[in-house]
This record gives C-alpha cells, structure tokens and sequence, in this order.
C-alpha cells in the first residue's frame, strides 16, 4: 500500500523537476537573445546629426551610439512621408502593398507587425512615443503614445488606462516612460523589444524653455542652395510648395503673434494663416510656463515688427531661414540629451551589455536647401536617413557601411537578430550580415522609392524611381510625364538633370530596365498607380 501511495507522488516531483529544468533552460535562452531599442524621431535631418556633419549643430549622445557601433551613409526610405514610413517599418513592405501610401488613409490593422511577431515569440513589447496612427497599437505589451501628432506642451496620451495629460515637455516625459519602465515595471527575467519614438523634431517646432532661450541667440549657416531657381530641373521641383519665405508660416513656425500681424496690417508675402497656428499650441501653456516662454516670444515679435517691413526678399529668406533653425535644432537639442539619459541608464545597469540600440528618423528633411523645408521628395535631404546600430561584441565599433539599406529592412532585420523566422511576405532585406561584418551576404544595389500623396499640402507631385549609388532615376506622373536623372557623385546638390544629355542615354536605358525588374519583384504597377489616384481623389474631395 505504501509503494502504491509513493508512486503517484514521485511522479509528479518527477514532472515538477523536469519543469522547473525546463523554466531554467528557457530562461538561459531568454538571456542569451539581445534585447532591441529601437529609437526613432520625427523628421530628424541626417545634415542635423554631428556623427553626419557638425556644421548645425551638435548631438554627442547620438554620435555615441555610431562611435559605439555603425553609421550608415546611404540609408534611405521607401516613401518620405510620416505615417506611409512607419507603415513600412512596422510591416517590412512597401506602401503599395501594405496600404498606407499617404497620412490621408487609415493603415490597415489586418497587417501583421514586427511587434506581434516579437511578442508571440516571447519578447517584452513596449512603445512610449510618436506612433502616429491607431489608438491600440498590435503587438504591444505595454505603451503609452501621442494621438496623431501629439503636442511639444503639456502633451495627452494613449494609454491601457485611457487617455492623460501629463505637464511638461514632451521629449523629456517620453523619456520618463521609457526610463521608468525599463527600471520598475518591466519583468527583468525577459529580453524585451521597445520602441522609443520621439514627436520631435516635427513642426511646428516648439523647444523646451531652456532650448528656446539659448538657441534663438544662435546664428547658423546657409545651405549652399538656399536662393537655387530649379533652372535644370522638372516641373515638380519648380511648382512644390514647401519654400521658405513663401509657405513658411509666420505664426505657426516662427512664433509671431497675431496680434503683432495684426498691429503691421499687409505684411509681404502674404499668406493664409493655419488657424491657431501660434494659438493653439501657445494656449497649451500654463502661467508659469507662459512666463517661460513670454521673454523670448516677444523678443522674436519685437524685431519682426521693427525690420521685416525695411527688409528686402533676400533678407526676409535669410530671416526666417534662421528662426527655422534655432526651432528646429533647439528640439533636436532636447531629444540629443535625453537619448543621453537612456545610453546612460543603460551603461550603468549593464544592461547594455547585451542591448541593441538604433537610431533613425521616419525620413530625412530639408534644412533650407533648394530654398525647402518638409521633405516628400525623392530628391537626396528627404530620400536620405539617419541610421545608426550599436551592438557590443557584434558591431565594430566606429564602423561605416554605405550599402543601399532602407526602412523596408528594418523589421526582417529585427526579427532575423532575435531568433525569430521573418514571414515570405515580407519585402525587405535583413541586415544581419552588414552588423555582424558578413557584408558579402548583402545583394541590394539599387533601392526602390514611391510617393503618392498629391495632389495635397506642398504639392510634391506623384513619383517613383530607382536609386544607386551613382544616380537617381526618377518617374513624375499623374498630371505631368516627366523623367529626371541625376549624376549621384558629380552631382550631389541635384542641381542638374541630365535625362536628356546624349552623355548619359546608356545609364538611362540600363536603370529604365532595372527600374521595371524593381517593380515587377515588389509587385507595383501601372494599374496600382492608377488604383490609388482613383482612391485619393474619390476620398478626397476637395481636389
């Protein structure tokens, strides 16, 4: 009776004791599998990052993570615009394909994302940011994010909870989530996967305080191209509405208050103010911080007031050139410093140890060249992006690579690092064998660019085109039919289309055809041309 009772009871310590080494097995596995930060800002200008160059400004904590790991000189994406981008990023294919081609659809939540796939295989999912799209983002264990937008002042937020209003500066109080959860509420047992989406350095640009107060006393320098007249190129660069001095806006972006237009009456050039450009996020604010802000403002307002009516055009430009800058920078200020906070929470946890950390932006920007600011283009400033990987042990540290990476790779090239097998459906290439030194296992020559959204704010006409590391082919269509080429290397301003020159018809011939092969492997086509401009245009009234 005895051995019979005891039997049962050594089984299940038997089965207890092959679970319990089962937990520790699974746990030295989680341990092993790297943890990934992914840091994204919003519009954040390679030309605006000190590791790319040092004229603007400089951004320390950012270089570290490319003097700790690998800068990458020829990334790019598939489509500059905010939410197509991130589409493409949470879904490794392009915009044609996962639907989001412009910020006027909604994206289509049947797609599967990089994070479901990171949570399913047992990550920790978190996003504390800018997503821009959605409300309950798939995949997500844990976020708290900005509605559309979001706001710089006393920012509202998403959240499991509901919404909230929390005081303070935005790029700080993302921070504070990320912080806060990578210390107290994460389970520390399990390799996680997070998403640091910062809102800035998205107009209009509002720095903190501080920033604002040191950056307006800042002067800097004019891109080379800041008065350029499009004398060799298309009709898309000659009709693009995104100049400086006339579709910059006086209150919106550089902070003058209606009541001071109000006070000059016809103030040149003239344009249509956004309602509550300066208002809306100015009325954010409350009396301490208005008391802030108030100093600097009226400084702003008092010269305005004083010289721009004396001001010829050229000095008007220059002008506004400079209060783009001192926003715009001073943002990047802000988001330089706490990128600072987290690299050190990191290093001091040793959490770093096994963590890898990238940094990009959804796009590149223009900072004044061509006279421009936004981005949409194919042309390089908008096409070009940040992107930096720092992975101890992996990466070589203060390595460059220049291959023709883009935003398509980064989810297959997430889920290839952590073990995870990347869909067929996806479109995008993983850059495992750049970061681990295998650059002969990289096949991409040529990257694949589309742009949808027009007709539209700044009226960047429709386009796709093929980009290698010589030259840019470009396909301007709907309501013109006009090809450019530009000479990447003797040309790098694309000042010059030479499409037509009998010097260059053996480069345009070969990249027409390479062009064709491109969309034909990523399934885009006339036809899906056709579909979305009758899809835009039946939405979208107005045009």
């Amino acid at each position: 009776m005895r051995l019979k009772n005891i039997f049962p009871l050594l089984c299940l310590l038997t089965v207890i004791a092959c679970k319990d080494e089962a937990t520790k097995q699974d746990t030295a596995q989680d341990s092993q599998r790297p943890n990934i930060i992914f840091i994204m800002a919003d519009d954040h200008a390679y030309q605006a990052i000190s590791a790319y160059s040092n004229k603007l400004i400089e951004t320390p904590n950012i270089d570290r993570i490319a003097k700790e790991g690998v800068l990458f000189t020829n990334a790019s994406v598939t489509n500059s615009i905010c939410a197509p981008s991130r589409a493409v990023i949470l879904t490794g294919k392009h915009s044609h394909i996962n639907g989001k081609v412009d910020n006027y659809f909604p994206f289509d939540t049947t797609n599967v994302t990089f994070p479901q796939l990171f949570q399913k295989a047992g990550y920790q999912t978190a996003m504390f940011g800018k997503l821009h799209f959605g409300n309950n983002p798939k995949g997500i264990d844990e976020f708290k994010i900005l509605p559309g937008q979001g706001n710089y002042i006393n920012p509202k937020f998403i959240t499991k909870e509901g919404d909230t209003t929390v005081i303070g500066y935005v790029t700080d109080i993302i921070t504070d989530f990320t912080l806060s959860w990578l210390d107290k509420e994460r389970d520390k047992n399990k390799p996680f996967m997070l998403m640091y989406l910062h809102k800035a350095p998205h107009r209009p640009w509002w720095p903190s305080p501080e920033k604002f107060k040191e950056y307006t006393q800042k002067t800097f320098p004019e891109p080379e191209t800041l008065f350029d007249d499009y004398k060799n190129r298309g009709t898309a660069a000659k009709t693009a509405e995104m100049n400086i001095l006339y579709h910059m806006r006086y209150g919106h972006d550089s902070k003058i208050r209606p009541e001071t237009l109000e006070r000059m009456g016809k103030v040149t050039p003239e344009m249509e103010p956004i309602p509550g450009g300066f208002t809306y996020p100015y009325n954010r604010m409350n009396a301490e911080q208005k008391a802030l802000y108030d100093p600097i403002i009226d400084s702003i307002n008092k010269d305005f007031e004083e010289h721009w009516p004396k001001m010829t055009d050229e000095e008007k430009m220059k002008w506004k050139y400079q209060r783009y800058m001192q926003d715009y920078l001073g943002t990047i200020a802000s988001v330089d410093d706490n990128v600072g906070r987290v690299l050190d929470y990191l290093d001091e946890t040793g959490l770093a140890e096994n963590t890898i950390v990238v940094y990009t932006s959804d796009q590149g920007f223009y900072l004044g060249e061509h006279g421009w600011f936004d981005k949409r283009f194919i042309y390089e400033e908008s096409f070009k992006t940040p992107l930096m990987v720092r992975w101890p042990g992996v990466v070589k540290p203060g390595s460059q690579n220049d291959d023709m990476v883009q935003n398509l790779d980064f989810a297959p090239t997430f889920l290839d690092i952590a073990g995870i097998q990347i869909p067929n459906d996806m479109q995008g290439e993983s850059m495992l064998p750049i970061l681990n030194g295998n650059g002969s296992g990289w096949s991409r020559d040529a990257a694949y660019y589309h742009y949808y959204e027009y007709p539209a704010v700044h009226m960047v006409k429709r386009h796709y085109g093929i980009v290698t590391k010589k030259y840019k082919l470009i396909h301007f269509y709907y309501d013109v039919d006009e090809w450019e080429l530009y000479d990447r290397l003797n040309d790098p301003h694309e000042l010059n289309n030479v499409y037509n020159s009998p010097d260059y018809q053996d480069v345009v011939k070969e990249l027409k055809e390479k062009l064709t092969v491109l969309r034909r492997k990523y399934k885009d086509s006339t036809a899906l041309d056709s579909l979305y401009i009758k899809k835009y245009l039946e939405g979208r009234k107005e045009f």
